[in-house]
């Protein structure tokens, strides 16, 4: 009886031991940033020149004005921000968002249309772990929606002090949006575009769990949620987008390609149904994730217009 005992004990202290390792590579996994050391700006100008040649001239015509700025938020963290003033003085300012694992630089071409085709002042913030800024984990918005709130202050001052703002992201940075539209906000900001962001970092990690591992949520993302909440002070099931868009009472435009894969369509009318008027949706034909602007820049520039047209003069 002993030895069963023992045997017994073993096989649920190798379980448990097995279970906190994979929690412990997931959350790093899905934590961990790009080495800083692959950050290279030379690089990431022509990644956007190439993919979206139609911008190339405006790259190079923007750069020398795109400036510099820093802020250091409620955790001590030093976080960056490129920002350039509209051609023609104007309050229109778009603060601009952009994905997991990518930068400031990854947004210039939603950059070119608010501030070649719109002329809007822009800001695009390095999220935490992202770019140039400080952090060694990434947020997925989270904690990142009250860094937004600083640089709304921020673009706000750097514009004249009377701006008229939209806040926009793509991916992570549509979700980092959503986060922040729940939050109690300043005057100044007056609508939000939303572009293929997830409803809830525990929906998209279980998808993209089952998708890369083969593997149902119970109970690696259980013990992995409880796991981030001790590191890192949230859960997965805490930040989401679904629960901050119900608080919105701003005007929301919601995007998303029809194609989307790796945050799958369906999650916008999830989102979309979650919010009160008022809020407009745009599915993109064909597109995959975060190709929108891409696959239908046209159509994309004329929505997006006539949407913050409405509330921003």
């Amino acid at each position: 009886m002993k030895k069963v005992t023992k045997i017994l004990l073993s096989a649920i202290c190798l379980v448990a031991i097995s279970l906190i390792c994979a929690c412990q590579y997931f959350l790093s996994y899905a934590l961990s940033p790009n080495q800083r050391s692959n950050f290279n700006e030379e690089n990431e100008y022509q990644i956007m020149k190439t993919d979206y040649p139609k911008i190339s001239n405006w790259i190079d015509s923007i750069r020398p004005h795109l400036a510099d700025t820093f802020i250091t938020n409620h955790e001590n963290m030093k976080l960056h921000a490129r920002y350039a003033a509209a051609h023609d003085a104007t309050p229109r300012t778009a603060i601009i968002i952009h994905g997991y694992k990518m930068n400031s630089l990854s947004m210039l071409h939603i950059a070119y249309l608010f501030h070649h085709d719109l002329n809007y002042n822009i800001l695009l913030p390095d999220l935490q772990a992202h770019g140039l800024s400080d952090g060694d984990e990434i947020q997925m918005g989270w904690k990142d929606k009250d860094d937004i709130k600083q640089w709304i202050d921020v673009a706000n001052n750097a514009f004249g002090g009377h701006t008229q703002m939209v806040i926009t992201g793509i991916s992570m940075g549509g979700a980092t949006t959503m986060m922040t539209s729940g939050e109690t906000l300043p005057q100044c900001v007056k609508c939000f575009v939303e572009d293929c962001g997830y409803t809830s970092v525990w929906d998209e990690f279980c998808g993209e769990l089952n998708k890369q591992f083969h593997l149902p949520p119970f109970p690696l993302m259980h013990a992995t949620n409880l796991l981030c909440e001790a590191e890192y002070g949230w859960t997965f099931t805490q930040a989401s987008a679904v629960d901050q868009v119900t608080k919105c009472r701003l005007p929301m435009l919601f995007i998303h390609g029809d194609a989307d894969t790796y945050v799958p369509t369906r999650m916008v009318y999830e989102l979309y149904k979650a919010k009160a008027d008022p809020k407009e949706i745009y599915i993109s034909k064909g597109s995959a994730h975060a190709n929108s602007y891409k696959d239908h820049p046209d159509e994309y520039t004329r929505r997006m217009k006539n949407f913050v047209s409405k509330y921003i003069d």
